[in-house]
């Protein structure tokens, strides 16, 4: 299986993208060019997201792409995720990473200059800084903006994504301004051909 460190297309979707599920997506979205695969589904009761994640879980194990839960390391723990990203008011990447273990992926978000330089000290594989422009799967936090990828750019160490409202449109100046991985989740997730928006993403991000 691919890990996280040489990634540079990164999937957040809820279990059913559209008019389909994820789990059929996921080998498509592999051959695209996608190479990890975040389920984040923030108001699903335990049980179902117990019922929901297998699928999904056994889909990006086939196609030997990472599967990281979004919040819930207890479950991601349960199931056998390949890893967990958490926010900055979930559990914190100390006890995170007691919970998961030391070879789980662990991921965490920032939205500020003082979380990114933050998050280098902390015991996580990689962070996402955003959300660089306004999204609505972000609703009431203001937009970051492109100099938050700049200040990433210059100081990182470990690696790190932006995140937040990036599409084909937007992407060369996220670029520009020094990212080379993404995450992006309405650009494939609300696309008419989710594979073939991520194939247009992944030349964008091959060819930077």
């Amino acid at each position: 299986m691919r890990g996280i460190d040489n990634a540079k297309l990164y999937l957040v979707a809820r279990a059913e993208v559209g008019r389909w599920k994820l789990a059929d997506l996921v080998p498509d979205l592999a051959a695209a060019g996608v190479e990890v695969i975040q389920l984040r589904e923030k108001d699903m009761e335990v049980g179902d997201l117990l019922r929901v994640t297998p699928p999904v879980l056994e889909a990006c194990r086939s196609a030997g792409i990472p599967f990281i839960l979004n919040d819930r390391p207890d479950v991601a723990l349960a199931l056998g995720a390949d890893g967990v990203h958490v926010g900055q008011n979930d559990l914190p990447p100390k006890a995170t990473r007691r919970v998961v273990g030391d070879k789980a992926i662990l991921g965490l978000s920032t939205h500020r200059e003082s979380e990114v330089t933050a998050a280098e000290g902390e015991p996580i594989d990689y962070f996402a800084v955003g959300p660089v422009y306004e999204t609505p799967t972000k609703l009431g936090r203001p937009a970051a903006g492109i100099d938050l990828v700049r200040f990433a750019a210059s100081r990182a160490r470990l690696p790190w994504f932006a995140i937040g409202g990036i599409d084909a449109s937007n992407l060369p100046e996220v670029l520009g301004a020094g990212a080379t991985r993404i995450v992006v989740v309405r650009a494939i997730t609300e696309a008419d051909d989710p594979a073939a928006a991520a194939g247009r993403l992944r030349r964008l991000l091959d060819e930077s």
